[in-house]
């Protein structure tokens, strides 16, 4: 006891200031690693040191030789393998953007969704069929394999292109995750209980059979009619006549409840937010659109 309050009587305000600074700065740099290569690296040279401090302890010279090089040759090209990663960091400093932790990810969320609106109309107006699986929280990694892998920048072209009746992957569905395109061509399950009162096409079968075994949102444009309708937990929305329309209801469907949002802005929060932002998606939203009930 005495030993515990002598250690807390050294410590300073600028210690605590320290510890602080020192945890913000760990926050941002996990965050600005999150989702890229440079989380398996990190995950590599900890497992090196982990190995390294073992064999130190159980006196495994030779062992701990070799893994002490690795380890230093690993932290010597850093440096070079993070280079798109530092490059970011600086910039977002110089734009004064790193610091922020208040819309970001959901400004990147609102940027994929309208992307995805402005496609399907565009895909509409010139009557060519497309299916669109936005992932959520189950993964659909089964139906991710039965197309062909791509793991390209989200882009309105490149929907279109894929699309395209002449092309090798229009026939199938393509799946999103975030702002990825993940794969194209993909064969989704027919729906179990089709619609009695609608008469619908393989794509809004196949559309509703995916949602009957997953939390996806798929969005389904006809080639016969142009109508662009979404598919979420097993049912069809009425067909879409505005892009502004179906974005805000894109925007419903996909994004984090909403309740309690005003008591989500501590660093633990945010910090549990960025770094596993799937947890924080319910299973069904607070401001899901009843047109998906219906």
């Amino acid at each position: 006891m005495n030993a515990l309050q002598g250690m807390l009587s050294t410590i300073g305000p600028t210690d605590v200031l320290d510890i602080i600074a020192t945890s913000v700065l760990i926050y941002y740099v996990l965050v600005l690693i999150r989702g890229t290569r440079a989380v398996q690296i990190l995950l590599g040279v900890l497992v090196l040191v982990a190995l390294l401090g073992l064999a130190d302890l159980l006196h495994l010279y030779l062992m701990g030789a070799i893994l002490q090089l690795l380890v230093v040759g690993a932290a010597v090209t850093l440096p070079i393998v993070f280079q798109p990663e530092l490059r970011r960091a600086l910039e977002q400093i110089g734009r004064g953007e790193f610091f922020r932790i208040g819309e970001e990810s959901q400004r990147a969320e609102d940027r994929a969704i309208a992307t995805l609106a402005r496609a399907a109309f565009l895909l509409s107006r010139n009557k060519l069929g497309g299916l669109i699986v936005i992932e959520q929280e189950s993964g659909l990694k089964e139906f991710v394999d039965t197309g062909t892998q791509l793991d390209a920048r989200l882009s309105v072209e490149l929907l279109l292109a894929i699309f395209m009746p002449r092309s090798p992957l229009h026939d199938g569905a393509v799946m999103v995750s975030e702002d990825t395109i993940l794969a194209a061509g993909c064969f989704l399950p027919l729906a179990e209980h089709p619609l009695t009162e609608r008469r619908v096409g393989t794509r809004h079968r196949a559309a509703l059979g995916l949602t009957e075994q997953a939390d996806a949102v798929v969005i389904v444009i006809s080639e016969e009619t142009g109508e662009i309708s979404i598919a979420r937990d097993g049912k069809l929305s009425k067909p879409f006549e505005e892009e502004e329309r179906l974005v805000r209801l894109l925007l419903g469907v996909t994004r984090p409840r909403r309740n309690g949002r005003t008591l989500k802005n501590d660093f633990v929060s945010h910090l549990r937010t960025r770094l596993l932002p799937h947890l924080d998606r319910g299973k069904l939203r607070a401001d899901h659109p009843q047109e998906l009930h219906s």
